[in-house]
């Protein structure tokens, strides 16, 4: 554990050599006191990421409003009392949607900063399924009652993807499904959960993204919204996501 220990915090922050990252996270998994070490850390990161997340303008903001005023022309006193209700409102305007907007972001990076650390903790866990089965058919009915949604999973044959199983988990208040899914050697997770219920207006993204050393994507579909996330490669992040679309669609 000694040899190990000490580079944890920096395996949570992905900051690690792809080549630490795995050899970290093997030992996780056959280590308890470093998987408990790793879930107490996930949980107190979780608790200082979702405090005071507050948004403020800028200082270039300011500047510019205040250079903006300064540059003005001198007009009558009447003329002078409008102009300088008009920046105010412009000002709180402005202030109202930066931290609508910023709320938002805050709000999406804490939901994927969550799902990470869910997929982290899950990794580390001696048993981080409820029910384990490669079948779909097994694993799809196993959610019934458990969860307020449905959902169809892709079949994988001629694919290098393997289904491990299934757990429910939870973002915030909102319930939903996780599951695990293999490509050589490589964790995915695969997290559902009704889209009304996750705030941040999150929308489609492009296409896998990488966010701390994982590859995500996201997308929403029939009131469903999805986050395919783990420490393979963009392109499997990619197909197994457009394999569940497929599914999702027939």
């Amino acid at each position: 554990m000694d040899n190990y220990s000490a580079k944890l915090a920096t395996y949570l922050d992905g900051e690690l050599s792809a080549d630490e990252m795995k050899a970290v996270d093997a030992h996780v998994r056959s280590c308890n006191a470093c998987a408990a070490d790793v879930l107490g850390q996930v949980q107190l990161k979780r608790a200082v990421q979702s405090a005071g997340k507050r948004y403020s303008p800028s200082p270039e903001f300011r500047a510019h409003m205040q250079q903006k005023i300064a540059s003005r022309p001198k007009t009558s006193p009447v003329r002078n009392w409008l102009t300088a209700a008009t920046v105010v409102a412009m000002l709180l305007v402005a202030s109202m949607v930066a931290t609508y907007l910023g709320s938002r972001r805050a709000e999406r990076e804490q939901a994927f900063s969550e799902l990470v650390d869910l997929h982290v903790a899950t990794m580390a866990s001696a048993n981080p399924v409820d029910v384990i089965s490669t079948d779909r058919h097994t694993v799809k009915p196993w959610f019934q009652g458990k969860i307020p949604f449905t959902f169809t999973l892709p079949e994988l044959q001629g694919s290098e993807f393997t289904l491990a199983g299934g757990r429910m988990t939870y973002l915030g208040q909102a319930p939903g499904a996780h599951l695990i899914y293999s490509v050589r050697k490589h964790q995915i997770s695969v997290f559902m959960f009704q889209d009304r219920d996750i705030k941040g207006g999150f929308g489609d993204d492009p296409g896998a993204r990488t966010r701390r050393s994982f590859a995500v994507e996201t997308w929403a579909r029939d009131g469903l919204r999805y986050f395919v996330m783990g420490d393979a490669n963009v392109a499997d992040i990619h197909e197994l996501a457009s394999r569940l679309k497929a599914a999702g669609s027939s």
